[in-house]
């Protein structure tokens, strides 16, 4: 374990972290309101640049590091601390700006809030503790949703593309940091890989801002929520989210790239490349869309013929269309963004948008969750088990995208599944501990362990997180931190053997 390494790498980090926070000073500076504001904003993210570029040029230059090939423990250490440390000086712009700041209120307990709103922004979960959202500068609104742009394909895997230092061992990084079980290479070299995702990443941003404006969004909020778009993330300018524009056009076109999001990146990049037929040649984008269809079908019909206190949630096939598939595809891909409170609606359509949440997105995309291409092993395997019942002695492998899959992923995937239903039980027993009701604290145990944002309960669609106990938003925290990098590569810290040698 090369703990030099890790220290320069998570310096470099933290120079690059530096520089994004001067963007929300042009945008205080463009949008100019009062001058007291304008003097808190400049305040804020200016002396949170300088103390994380400080803090980082000591960790870089503090150290001397070989240009030595990063192993998988120092690959696995740079994602999870990386992440906590981009995190813990995320919350900077917060705690400057007084953000959070009420008279009696405890630093400490401030500071929960501070780090629960960043660590929500960069893991891309969109669950937030704001409760007047539109209250927000343009300033800090424009950071909450950029951090999600960051975190969307991950921290580390730009710090690979744009740091030339990181070339010396990318591979083992983009294992730890990649979602799902499995990462197409595009390339044989990881930083020219990034560099391709990122290029698509930045390809869908652009071509989603300019739809949205075309419906009527001002460039600032299409900025904002392509941002939260393209990082399944869910952050919003508005307390109503996406409500708040009551427009078809844009649900279709945020639905549209919500969808995209949820997809693996290295299909969009064969795609880009002419190869479009690879969508449907994958078994996992397949299952994907049924399961989209199928959840948006029953919703559909639920909401147009079952009351909710006597009164059916919608009136219309059409209405009803509507808003089954903004919010199908909002808690599929994990996103969190709402047009419709569907603690509202029948109780088998909230229950199909609850097992929506386990799900997630496609394996290779931003979205979080237990990835789609994990249940569709899980239920191959089931089927394979009861074949093996009526056939004992039968060789049935298991088979994705016509290559067999190797035991030892399936061991992973079954050890990934019991990891995450065991924290997932363990954590909610805790929130309940907390003051949390148990649909409550079920609910806000999924939506951050699965990266969504809004529960169930308390923390629903039109709620937020602000009364969550101060040691509740710390669990909830690392809820959001273990769903991002999928268990493993969090957990392995706590190992003694992984640092041993």
């Amino acid at each position: 374990m090369s703990l030099k390494l890790i220290f320069y790498t998570l310096g470099n980090l933290l120079i690059c972290l530096a520089g994004t926070m001067l963007l929300p000073v042009v945008v205080a500076l463009y949008y100019r309101a009062t001058a007291d504001e304008i003097q808190s904003d400049l305040m804020a993210f200016v002396i949170s640049a300088i103390i994380t570029l400080i803090v980082g040029l000591i960790l870089r230059f503090s150290v001397r590091a070989r240009q030595e090939e990063l192993g998988i423990r120092e690959g696995f250490a740079v994602v999870a601390l990386g992440w906590v440390t981009v995190a813990l000086f995320g919350t900077l712009p917060y705690l400057f700006a007084d953000v959070f700041h009420v008279d009696g209120r405890s630093l400490w307990t401030e500071f929960s809030f501070c780090y629960f709103e960043a660590m929500a922004g960069f893991s891309t979960t969109g669950a937030t503790v704001l409760t007047e959202i539109e209250h927000l500068s343009h300033a800090m609104l424009f950071w909450r949703s950029f951090s999600h742009w960051l975190g969307g394909m991950g921290i580390v895997v730009l710090a690979v593309a744009i740091l030339p230092m990181l070339g010396i061992g990318g591979m083992q990084l983009f294992r730890a940091e990649a979602p799902g079980p499995q990462t197409d290479r595009l390339t044989p070299r990881i930083a020219q890989t990034a560099k391709l995702l990122w290029a698509v990443y930045l390809l869908l941003s652009v071509l989603e801002t300019v739809l949205l404006m075309l419906g009527g969004m001002s460039l600032f909020d299409a900025l904002c929520h392509t941002f939260g778009t393209m990082a399944t993330g869910g952050f919003s300018t508005k307390n109503a989210s996406i409500g708040h524009y009551d427009s078809v056009y844009i649900d279709m076109v945020i639905c549209f790239f919500m969808f995209l999001a949820g997809t693996n990146f290295a299909l969009h990049y064969r795609a880009l490349r002419g190869d479009v037929k690879s969508y449907f040649q994958d078994t996992e984008f397949k299952f994907y869309c049924i399961v989209i269809a199928v959840s948006i079908t029953l919703i559909s019909w639920n909401t147009i013929r079952f009351q909710v206190d006597g009164d059916l949630p919608y009136d219309s096939m059409w209405t009803s269309l509507r808003y089954a598939a903004f919010q199908v595809m909002s808690i599929i891909t994990t996103t969190g963004y709402g047009t419709a409170d569907f603690e509202q609606w029948p109780a088998l359509s909230q229950f199909i948008l609850v097992t929506l949440m386990f799900y997630g997105g496609c394996a290779g995309s931003t979205g979080g969750g237990m990835k789609q291409v994990r249940f569709l092993l899980l239920i191959k395997q089931s089927g394979a088990e009861i074949k093996r019942l009526i056939f004992p002695h039968a060789v049935l492998p298991i088979r994705v995208n016509d290559r067999v899959v190797p035991p030892e992923v399936m061991t992973n995937v079954l050890g990934f599944f019991f990891f995450f239903i065991g924290i997932f039980a363990v954590v909610t027993c805790i929130m309940t501990t907390l003051g949390l009701d148990l649909v409550s604290a079920a609910g806000a145990t999924i939506a951050t362990m699965g990266n969504i944002g809004p529960g169930l309960g308390s923390v629903g669609p039109t709620d937020n997180y602000a009364h969550i106990h101060t040691t509740g938003k710390f669990v909830l925290s690392f809820c959001m931190l273990l769903g991002r990098l999928e268990l493993y590569t969090v957990l392995i810290l706590f190992s003694p053997n992984f640092w041993k040698g």
